[in-house]
């Protein structure tokens, strides 16, 4: 009588290990959904950005500092920024954001 006992016991147990797989499974595209997937988007958005980058777009680097773009040379992947007049910085292509302010005084 008791192993018939245990024998229920752990074949509810075992059922209780494909309702967790449901659940860490849920909890994962969770997770893609709301953390993963919007941060590739914004990471695409900035490599386009810098991948379109022109002469005279405003930009802010990865120091914080905000300038405009006097060159850029693709083969390198430098671009010179001006961050005052006649102050121009050379920075790597991949620590160039797009200037927020800009783009909130394009908007209004």
């Amino acid at each position: 009588m008791n192993t018939l006992v245990l024998a229920a016991q752990a074949g509810a147990q075992g059922g209780g290990m494909g309702g967790m797989l449901i659940m860490m499974v849920a909890v994962f595209a969770i997770m893609y959904f709301f953390m993963i997937r919007p941060q590739q988007k914004k990471q695409k958005e900035i490599r386009n950005f810098q991948n379109s980058l022109q002469e005279g777009t405003k930009v802010v680097t990865g120091g914080g500092l905000y300038g405009t773009v006097k060159h850029v040379d693709l083969s390198t992947n430098i671009i010179e920024v001006e961050i005052a007049r006649g102050v121009v910085v050379s920075v790597d292509k991949g620590y160039v954001f797009a200037d927020a302010s800009a783009q909130t005084a394009a908007k209004a």
